[in-house]
């Protein structure tokens, strides 16, 4: 098995059991190891009193997408920390894109860093994430 086919294996994994990001509707995909994309659609239950998406949710898309990116090597990794910029609100329709890509992998931790835009093109959100793995595997 290449990289490529690990980390979309590891993906797969963690699709099966991850019931929050299937209940929000947030598709996952793996274009290389180290890095994803979280796509998720903003519907009338996912908005606040403002009608505007709660801004927890954004963060859990792009907590979604860094998960997906520091899982890539089969080796369980999990959010030591996590920090997000709101930019611009999510608004009810709109299809949020969280693009994880990977700043540094070491041994036991990492950092991500993921970009929210909405379908329109305009950033959202800029979330920062610092990974901690254990000696347990994934697959």
């Amino acid at each position: 098995m290449n990289e490529l086919e690990l980390a979309k294996a590891c993906a797969q994994r963690m699709a099966e059991a991850d019931e929050a990001s299937r209940m929000l509707g947030i598709e996952v995909e793996v274009p290389v190891p180290g890095q994803a994309r979280a796509t998720m659609r903003v519907r009338e239950d996912m908005v606040n009193g403002f009608d505007l998406c709660h801004g927890g949710l954004i963060f859990t898309l792009a907590d979604t997408a860094f998960a997906f990116a520091c899982n890539a090597y089969n080796q369980l990794t999990v959010a030591a920390s996590a920090n997000i910029e709101f930019l611009k609100p999510g608004k009810l329709g709109d299809t949020l894109v969280a693009a994880a890509s990977e700043e540094h992998r070491g041994r036991r931790s990492g950092v991500y860093s993921v970009i929210v835009d909405n379908d329109r093109g305009e950033r959202v959100a800029l979330f920062r994430g610092r990974s901690a793995s254990a000696d347990t595997t994934l697959l």
